[in-house]
């Protein structure tokens, strides 16, 4: 059984205002076969100038990274719009949750623009705000709410991140989840509990190996469940409430392929993302964001062999950027993101198009409160000491 609950929508018809995914894509596409789309994209580009600023995700297809005018993580790219004021399109190449962001961080001004609408993300979908909802107030039914921080993960939608802001929160990242989680656990006295959102595995993995909590002290709330699936015992007894949402990519690594290569592979380095399950993570070498990833391969002696636990795009990269090196991906199966991967060609050029002639399409527009809410939970992360201006 999935936390995804979702309405069905014919691809291309009609929009779910709740969900990461919206599924409108008003006139015509070019064909993907078009030999003219990189050309096009150049051109259209090329038109607009400094009026135009290009995103670029690390999970994101070369023929489209290739027009990014800076690459990197979610919340790193948002504040890089933010940085570029003057730039009146900011075209995002990424997923919806990441052009939120971006949407709260730039000005008023400036339009956020997503080539796709049907790039969500399927962990931010796991945490629909109804469903947040009805869990804090299942929290005070159990007698616990006001010893509860929320902390999200910056992988989530924009009223998630509001939720935080209103109620105390925080944002993380992947970088920074360790010294989230440090100050949460400070707000609320010595019985402080963290509603960790949406990811389980980085929140575990944080709370564990870098906090120090046993893994008895971590719960799971299951939102499909009557309380989370959770005794009043289980949630006195926890101080990490983690949702049960996970990445479709990392969740997919598993232990096993690490004992496979290690015995095929002579010194082997195994390098994964925190979203893996905890038992991927207890077997790796390294983890660290993906941020993290790109800089321990950068500086990795030549002839070092490593296997990667990130999404398929990068890792593909990041071999053919290191031909010196022996660089695999960590499952057996190809494993790309299927929703980065709806950003193709046809809708970049086809947004680029648009702009060119005036029309805004797949424009992300967070509401003026909602983004008020998400702002005082970032702003809680940026106040934070160390790393929380990092992805």
């Amino acid at each position: 059984m999935t936390t995804v609950d979702l309405p069905l929508l014919p691809l291309g018809r009609g929009t779910d205002a709740l969900s990461e995914r919206g599924v409108d894509c008003p006139g015509d596409l070019p064909a993907p076969s078009d030999p003219d789309l990189v050309a096009r994209a150049r051109a259209a580009k090329e038109k607009l100038g400094d009026r135009l600023f290009v995103l670029g995700h690390h999970y994101q297809r070369d023929e489209v990274i290739q027009f990014a005018d800076v690459t990197g993580d979610s919340f790193k790219l948002a504040r890089d719009a933010a940085a570029r004021p003057d730039a009146e399109y900011i075209v995002f190449c990424g997923v919806h949750f990441m052009a939120e962001s971006a949407d709260i961080l730039t000005g008023p001004d400036q339009k956020v623009i997503l080539p796709d609408l049907a790039a969500g993300c399927s962990m931010a979908d796991m945490a629909r705000i109804a469903q947040v909802e009805r869990a804090w107030e299942a929290l005070a039914a159990a007698g616990v709410q006001d010893v509860v921080v929320p902390v999200t993960y910056m992988n989530s939608s924009a009223d998630i991140k509001a939720f935080c802001g209103r109620n105390g929160g925080v944002v993380c990242t992947s970088s920074n989840a360790e010294v989230a989680l440090d100050w949460a656990f400070q707000q609320r006295g010595e019985d402080t509990k963290v509603l960790f959102l949406p990811d389980q595995h980085l929140g575990r993995n944080t709370a564990v190996l870098q906090l120090g909590y046993s893994l008895d002290e971590c719960v799971v709330w299951n939102p499909l469940l009557p309380n989370g699936g959770l005794s009043a015992e289980e949630l006195a007894g926890a101080r990490m409430i983690l949702w049960k949402g996970h990445c479709s990519v990392h969740g997919r690594f598993s232990a096993d392929v690490i004992d496979e290569l290690r015995a095929k592979v002579e010194d082997l380095n195994v390098l994964v993302h925190p979203e893996c399950q905890h038992e991927v993570v207890l077997k790796a070498d390294l983890v660290g964001s993906t941020e993290f990833i790109i800089k321990t391969i950068e500086a990795a002696p030549a002839g070092s062999s490593w296997a990667i636990g990130t999404e398929l795009n990068l890792v593909q990269r990041l071999a053919n950027a290191h031909p010196d090196k022996n660089i695999m991906f960590l499952d057996r199966n190809v494993c790309y993101c299927s929703t980065m991967n709806r950003i193709d060609l046809p809708h970049f050029v086809w947004a680029l198009e648009n702009l060119v002639e005036g029309v805004v399409v797949n424009q992300i527009e967070v509401d003026p409160q909602t983004e008020a809410d998400a702002l005082t939970a970032l702003q809680r992360m940026l106040d934070l000491p160390g790393k929380s201006h990092r992805d």
